[in-house]
This record gives C-alpha cells, sequence and structure tokens, in this order.
C-alpha cells in the first residue's frame, strides 16, 4: 500500500492538526484519498463505505463515523489546497449528513419493525418517520463542524402491525432516539454530528416525536416568532425514502402558512431586531466580539437580514420561501427589494466569513467561531486565507464585519429609540396652552380642531379596544403623522386624513409596523392623503399598498410594462388554477401600478396624456392577462386558444383612461365551431365577472357592455361577421360616431386585424354631410337637454356648450363625413390630433383646431384634478375657462353653424 504524502497536501497539514493526526492513525486512507481527493465529495463515494451488514450497533456506529474521517479529510484536502469554492463545501457537508442520518434512519426503522411490526396509517401503510433538517442542514449550508439540528415529525397516530404491537408514537420515539445515539454517541472513533433537538415544538420540554396534527396544532396555539425564522429552513431531508409524497405536502402545508404570512408582515422586523438583540446582549455578556458568527457584521446578521424579507412578504411571493441565504439575496435584487451593491458586499462578507469560520473550524475539527489570540495560530489562519500575515487578514475582516453592520442597521435600525419630541402633544400630555403654542408652530391653522381630533381618537371605543401591541404601535406613529402632517401645505386637513387612515389599519398591526419602521413612507402618506381626497380613500380601500411607499423608484417616470406582464405572468403561474389567489393577484398588482402613476401624478411627474396612456397600458395589459385564465375555467372549450378579442370604446377606446374610468368593451369572436357561441358567450360572462366583481383585494373595473350590437337586447359576443352586418345595415349614427374611438385591446390579433378592417370600412363609407350634420347636432342637444349645468356663472366641463362633448362631436363628424377622402382620420390617434390633421387638410380652420385642441387638453387637466380633489364633481368658475369656451363653440359654429 502507498502511503506516500502528496507534497500538493502540505497546506493542508500545515493547517490542520486534526488532519495530520488522522492520516498518521489511519495511514490506509491516504492511498484512497490520493485517488479522489481531486474530485468533489458525491453520494456514490459516500454510500459504497455504507454497503454490507453490521453484526452490531457499534459496527454500525464505527461504519458511520469512519465515514465521516474519510469524507473530512477528502474536504478539508480540496478546501485548504484551493480546489472547492464554498458551495461545495457546504453541499458536502450536508451530503454527509443527508447520507449519514438516512442510513441510520432506514437501519434502525428495519430492526424495530422486525420487533414490532411497521407502524400502520389509518389506510394500512406503513408509515416513516419524517426527519425535519433545520437551520444550516435544512437549507443546505452546514459548515464542517456543526450542529444537525433535528424535527422528527410521524404522519399519523395509531399502532404497528407486529405480534409485539405498540403505538405509533412509541414506535417513531425509539426509532428517534437510536438514530440521534447512532450520529451523535462519542465513541473511541468520535461522533458524527452532535444533534440538537431544542427546535422541537416546546423544546427540550417536548416530546421526541409528534405527528403531524400535533405540529399543526401546536403552530395554531403556541408557535412563537423566533420558530418562525427557524422554519424557514426546515427541508424533509429523507422525501424520496419509501415516503408518501402527501406526507412531505401534508408537512409543507402545516408550516408553509406559520412561517409565510398571506400578509406583508412588517412586524417581522420588530420580533427579529428583539431576536438579535438578544443574541448581542449574549455576546457581550461572553466577552464575543470577535464571534464571526454571532458577532457584529458576523455570519448571523447576513441571515437575518435575508430571512426578514423572506418572513415579510415570502407569503405573497413564493419565489421567496427558498433555503439558501446567498439565493435569496439574489432573489432580493431580483425583486428590487435590495440594491445590487449591498447584495454584492454582502455575498462578498458571507463567503469571506464561511470561509474563515471554516478554517477556524479545520484546525482541530472544532465547533469554534472566535478569532484566535496566539500570534502563531493567527499566522496559520491568515496564510489559509491567502494573507501575507494577521494584519492583512484582520483588515480586510473589518471591512467586511463593518459593511454587514451598515447594511444590517439600515434594515433594523429602530426609528423609535427614544421617545419622540411629539409624543405628549400626540398623548394629550400638555396643558392646552402649550398643546395650542406647538401646533401652531408646525403650521397648524386650526390648533383646537387638532386637540380635539386627538382626543376623539383616544376616547373612541376602536382605540381602546386594540390589541396592547397594536395600540404601542399606533402611540409611535402618531407624532411623526403631526410631525409630517407640518412638512405639508395643509396641516389640519392631513392630520385629520391621517388619523381617519391610522385608524383604518390599527387592527392590522403590520401596516403600523411598516409605517413605524420606514418613516419614509409614512412622510409620503402625508403628503398623498394632504394632495388628494381620492387618493386618501384609495389607500384607506386598499392599505397593502403601503408596501409601494417603500419603493425608492417610486417616482421614476419610465414604467416597464413588458416587466409588468412578465412579472403578473409568473405570479399567476405560481397559483395556477387557484381562482381567488389569482384574482386577488390581478387586482393587487393593478392597484399597485395604479398607485405607482398616481404618487407620481401628485409630485407632478405625469401629463394627463401620459398618465392616460399608462393607464390604458394598464388595463389593456389586465384584461389580456385575464383572458386565459378565464378561459382554462370553462371545461368545455372547443380549442386551446380563443379565436375572440375584446374591442375598447369610449375612453378605453380613445386611451383616455382616468383613475377610476369604466371600461366600455364589446366582445368579438371569429369561429365556425358549432360550440363557438355558447363557449364565447360563457367566456364574456366571466371575463366581466373576473374584471368587476369585488374580491377581498377590491375591484378591478367598472364595466359597461352596453355598445355591442342591439345594446343590451343583443348577444354578449357577436361574429365580427355578424359585428360587420350589424355596422352597414342596422347600426345608428351615434354608434358610428363610438366607433371612431374603438380599438382592439386584447385577445387574438388575427380577430382584432379583422375588426380594424370592419372599422375602417364603416368610417370611411360616404354619408350625406348635411344628414350627418344634423344627425349629430341632434344627438349633441338631446345630450345638452339632459345634462348641462344651465349656469352662468359656472361651467360644467363635460357637458356645456363648449365643453369637452362639444370637441368630441366635432371630431366625430370630421371623421365621419371626410375619412372616405381621407383615409388618415380613421386612425386612432385621439382627438387632440385629430383635430391638426383636419386643420391640416384644410377642413376646418387650423388656428382654432389649434386653439380647440388646447381648450380639450386643458378640460381634461381639469376635469383630473377635479377627481383627485374632496369635490370631485364641482363645476369649474366660467371666467377661469371663457377663452376655451369661446375657441370651442368658434369651432362648432364653422362646422356645425349656430347653436339653437
Amino acid at each position: 500500500m502507498d502511503t506516500q504524502i502528496d507534497p500538493r497536501w502540505q497546506p493542508a497539514l500545515a493547517h490542520s492538526r486534526y488532519l495530520s493526526n488522522l492520516l498518521q492513525a489511519r495511514p490506509a486512507l491516504i492511498p484512497e484519498l490520493a485517488a479522489s481527493w481531486q474530485q468533489p465529495l458525491d453520494a456514490g463515494l459516500l454510500t459504497a463505505a455504507l454497503s454490507g451488514d453490521f453484526a452490531d450497533d457499534e459496527a454500525l456506529k464505527s461504519a458511520l463515523r469512519r465515514l465521516r474521517h474519510r469524507a473530512m479529510a477528502h474536504l478539508m484536502l480540496r478546501d485548504l489546497c484551493g480546489l472547492a469554492p464554498l458551495a461545495e463545501v457546504v453541499e458536502s457537508m450536508t451530503l454527509l449528513a443527508d447520507v449519514t442520518t438516512n442510513f441510520a434512519l432506514a437501519h434502525y426503522h428495519r430492526q424495530l419493525a422486525a420487533s414490532y411490526g411497521e407502524p400502520l396509517d389509518s389506510r394500512g401503510r406503513p408509515q416513516r418517520l419524517l426527519v425535519i433538517g433545520m437551520g444550516k442542514l435544512g437549507g443546505r449550508e452546514l459548515n464542517v463542524s456543526s450542529d444537525v439540528d433535528y424535527i422528527f415529525v410521524y404522519p399519523e397516530e395509531g399502532d404497528t402491525a407486529g405480534p409485539k404491537s405498540i403505538e405509533n408514537y412509541d414506535f417513531f420515539t425509539r426509532l428517534g432516539k437510536r438514530v440521534i445515539q447512532a450520529l451523535g454517541d462519542i465513541t473511541a472513533d468520535g461522533q458524527v454530528f452532535r444533534v440538537d433537538m431544542r427546535l422541537r415544538p416546546n423544546g427540550d420540554s417536548g416530546p421526541l416525536v409528534c405527528s403531524l396534527d400535533s405540529l399543526e396544532n401546536y403552530f395554531i396555539t403556541q408557535g412563537r416568532e423566533w420558530e418562525r425564522y427557524a422554519w424557514i429552513k426546515g427541508r424533509t431531508m429523507n422525501a424520496g425514502d419509501n415516503l408518501q409524497p402527501e406526507w412531505v405536502e401534508a408537512m409543507q402545508k402545516i408550516a408553509r402558512p406559520f412561517v409565510f404570512r398571506k400578509y406583508l408582515d412588517f412586524g417581522a422586523i420588530n420580533a427579529m431586531r428583539d431576536l438579535h438583540a438578544q443574541i448581542r446582549r449574549e455576546v457581550a455578556r461572553k466577552d464575543m466580539a470577535d464571534h464571526v458568527k454571532l458577532g457584529p457584521g458576523g455570519i448571523r446578521e447576513i441571515e437575518f437580514m435575508a430571512q426578514v424579507f423572506q418572513l415579510i412578504r415570502g407569503g405573497r411571493d413564493p419565489a421567496l420561501q427558498i433555503r439558501p441565504t446567498l439565493a435569496v439575496l439574489a432573489l432580493l435584487v431580483e425583486r428590487q427589494l435590495l440594491p445590487a451593491d449591498t447584495e454584492q458586499e454582502l455575498r462578498e462578507a458571507y463567503v469571506f466569513l464561511r470561509r474563515l469560520e471554516h478554517r477556524l473550524q479545520y484546525v482541530g475539527d472544532q465547533q469554534t467561531h472566535l478569532l484566535p489570540v496566539d500570534a502563531a495560530e493567527r499566522q496559520k489562519i491568515a496564510v489559509s486565507m491567502d494573507f501575507a500575515d494577521w494584519p492583512a487578514l484582520l483588515a480586510v475582516l473589518d471591512e467586511h464585519r463593518a459593511r454587514v453592520s451598515r447594511h444590517f442597521d439600515a434594515v433594523f435600525s429602530d426609528p423609535e429609540a427614544g421617545e419622540h419630541p411629539l409624543t405628549g402633544l400626540w398623548m394629550n400630555q400638555l396643558d392646552e396652552d402649550t398643546a395650542l403654542e406647538a401646533f401652531g408652530n408646525l403650521g397648524f391653522r386650526r390648533p383646537r380642531e387638532a386637540i380635539a381630533r386627538l382626543a376623539e381618537l383616544r376616547a373612541s371605543s376602536r382605540y381602546q379596544q386594540l390589541p396592547a401591541t397594536n395600540r404601542q404601535r399606533l402611540d409611535a406613529v402618531g407624532p411623526r403623522l403631526i410631525e409630517a402632517a407640518g412638512q405639508t401645505p395643509d396641516p389640519d386637513t392631513t392630520l385629520v386624513r391621517g388619523i381617519a387612515f391610522l385608524e383604518g389599519i390599527a387592527r392590522r398591526g403590520s401596516y403600523l409596523a411598516l409605517l413605524q419602521q420606514y418613516p419614509l413612507a409614512l412622510k409620503r402618506v402625508a403628503d398623498m392623503v394632504c394632495a388628494s381626497t381620492w387618493a386618501t380613500d384609495y389607500l384607506n380601500r386598499h392599505p397593502l399598498l403601503l408596501d409601494e411607499l417603500l419603493d425608492p423608484r417610486l417616482y421614476e417616470m419610465a414604467t416597464d410594462w413588458q416587466g409588468f406582464r412578465e412579472q403578473l405572468q409568473r405570479n399567476l403561474a405560481d397559483h395556477l388554477d387557484d381562482t381567488e389567489r389569482e384574482m386577488d393577484i390581478l387586482r393587487e398588482m393593478h392597484h399597485a401600478q395604479v398607485f405607482r402613476l398616481l404618487a407620481q401624478d401628485l409630485a407632478g411627474l405625469q401629463t394627463i396624456e401620459k398618465l392616460s396612456d399608462h393607464l390604458t397600458e394598464l388595463a389593456d395589459s389586465i384584461v389580456q392577462e385575464t383572458l386565459p385564465l378565464v378561459w382554462r375555467k370553462i371545461k368545455k372549450r372547443h380549442c386551446e386558444t380563443p379565436k375572440f378579442a375584446v374591442i375598447g370604446y369610449g375612453k378605453m377606446g380613445g386611451k383616455e383612461l382616468g383613475y377610476a374610468s369604466d371600461l366600455d368593451m364589446v366582445y368579438l369572436y371569429d369561429d365556425a365551431d358549432p360550440d363557438a357561441q355558447e363557449n364565447y358567450t360563457r367566456l364574456a360572462q366571466r371575463l366581466n365577472t373576473w374584471l368587476s366583481s369585488q374580491t377581498p383585494a377590491g375591484i378591478l373595473f367598472e364595466t359597461d357592455l352596453r355598445l355591442r350590437p342591439n345594446g343590451d337586447a343583443g348577444l354578449l359576443a357577436v361574429t365580427v361577421d355578424a359585428f360587420r352586418d350589424y355596422q352597414l345595415k342596422q347600426a345608428w349614427t351615434w354608434e358610428h360616431q363610438a366607433l371612431t374611438r374603438a380599438r382592439f385591446c386584447a385577445g387574438d390579433s388575427e380577430v382584432g386585424a379583422r375588426f380594424e378592417t370592419i372599422r375602417c370600412e364603416i368610417l370611411r363609407q360616404p354619408r350625406d354631410l348635411a344628414k350627418l350634420r344634423e344627425e349629430v347636432v341632434a344627438m349633441r342637444r338631446k345630450m345638452y337637454d339632459a345634462h348641462a349645468s344651465n349656469s352662468p356663472v359656472d361651467f360644467g366641463l363635460k357637458h356645456d356648450a363648449g365643453g369637452i362633448i362639444d370637441v368630441e362631436f366635432i371630431v366625430q363628424y370630421l371623421v365621419l363625413g371626410h375619412a372616405h377622402r381621407y383615409p388618415e382620420l380613421t386612425g386612432n390617434l385621439g382627438n387632440i390630433a385629430l383635430l391638426r390633421i383636419a386643420g391640416e387638410l384644410g377642413l376646418i380652420d387650423p388656428q382654432l383646431a389649434l386653439a380647440c385642441g388646447n381648450a380639450y387638453r386643458e378640460y381634461r387637466r381639469l376635469q383630473h384634478a377635479r377627481r383627485l380633489s374632496a369635490t370631485p364633481k364641482a363645476p369649474v368658475p366660467r371666467e377661469e375657462v371663457e377663452r376655451h369656451i369661446v375657441a370651442v363653440d368658434a369651432l362648432w359654429q364653422a362646422v356645425f353653424g349656430a347653436r339653437d
């Protein structure tokens, strides 16, 4: 046997006393290692050492420990000689744990079943123990001298099938104990892993094993915040070992809702901050500042940062329900929850600290995380980490720890540390004169009303009956609301609306925690509620949107619609065929996008035209993504992809949608299948339901289908040919007017193209101008009589003479009257552009066209501003828009003659 040491092993032997002593004690390992050390460990190499029968438990334990010796020597050679990256090291250690655990588990299960029979479930099937790997074991990140954290769970209560029958609980308890002894007992060969069972329900005082029902009951009645953190990495280690998939799925269904809340759980920040504070106190008490895991800027702080985002958002974003720390950090960048440079610094620090951790442990195969004090040991560690000396290593280490601490504090810093200066004012602890002066100094013009409103809040039953934690959070946020209100243009209004908003969310502690943790979000809330009643109501209806206020890109102009659609598709794919969740995802993502646009609008970053373009693109995207979801639900559908198109009319068709606009739609199809009419009618009905139904997440759109052929009496979905026939032979002039603003919005593009061909055909029909003029004016008179204000002082933007309807009717008349000669008029370009084109063609005076376009733009801006105000239907003083009224009226008379 060749026991010659390979000279390339020298760095590893110089570093690790354990490795040197092991090869001296077991020289037979040398040729084995020589043959394999240049390749990563794999399951085949590990399991080969466990083949054959074992005479007794001692023989099994010896084989497991000798396997560990072999695996550790292999890993040390590869890592310390520069062949193994961190990912390989932690995966190899996890693989060793999985192989040894599952081997011991299978061995002792057979042994116990031979004596007592198989433990059966209620269907008479043999059960298996589910071994849940926790911590770094669960995350496949095990370090080279780590404990293994287990939780033992069995599927069901019952009895074993043997003549010496015992309860399943007893069977699995015995099995668990034997597995622990097989791995954890210290023998002449050492131990395989230290086994830690303290993460099980009720810790050391709880039973060693529990059933799935018991675990679920524990989570519901007793589960604590730190256990949620621990269970993030929980992994069923023996999922492929004769386990019924339904047991593993049941395990996941029990653990997932405990760990990941359905809502955005910002309360997790406070819980994890408290947990970290306990760790910090323990580190300080034991003087462990140089602890690379638990000390400031250490490994645990990086793990906490990754996992707090998982706890907050994992329930709503299943992609975040993953285990490895570096994979989570990378996903946080993809989700734009963490800046890319922050992730890079954390990743580099994590890799550095984990490599250092391993080198500390390789020296004597000990579970240590403390930097050495001895100069020679320090030099050994420095060289192994590729530094010339200890000071050089320490300088880089300190840089990494400082960066980690800075990022950790950015996530976990407590903005409420110390009492806020306005706490006394919020809590009504000041005398009246002092309170009046304080409010006055903050810019409040009606301080007595502010004091009364705060007193009303504290006296209310809603406030008094809040859970203590929620009330504490509310009282922490309140003083900051007063401060933020004082910085807005109208502090009094902001405070009143802000208090109403806080009252509305007060029972949802997570929202209060968000505002408590992120003062910037509260400042943005104050700005929005000050600027707009509509924005206040929208936020009250959808407090989930508070999360959007944390996005640093909130006020960026660019809207990536392709990215939005791809994210929407991914989110929907995560919940395929879960109708309730699909409907909520559509609403949540729609509301969030509207909210971003609203924030930009209130900040003056959007023109009315651009805003309408965005809102229309959003509506189109939502309808387009809803169609296939609804079609999938039709059981007897006759084709995979519906030959069906959604045609937008009115503001949707003209790309002039506002925040709360209805969607005017017509549904067309082009399909000769005998089942087409029935299926597309059903599709139309369900699409309408999906868009307009109220769910816990709110509503998407009010819809109006009355513009379809024959109106309310017509079919919900009609063929393209029937639509053409109706438009040519039966449609009224006002229906052709409506067609000028119609366009294909979603669905099958070929059907959409056919519609556009028909639309142009209809619009370009030669018409008797005198008759057309008469019919358009008659329709305008009918609308005027029904809706005009008839006020000499105020002006109704939409219906009064010289207003929005006049502009739209002028454009529609010009299109219908002249498109047969000028096809460019059929373009769906918007009223302002069509006025300009008509002027360039000589159909109207170009200067009047320009003035009328400017009037239309200003009317829409004013209409939009009123939508956001407390009085959305309030008229405009006529004198403010007199010149625009004159311009529109002049063009009306030029086109139609004097009004009646």
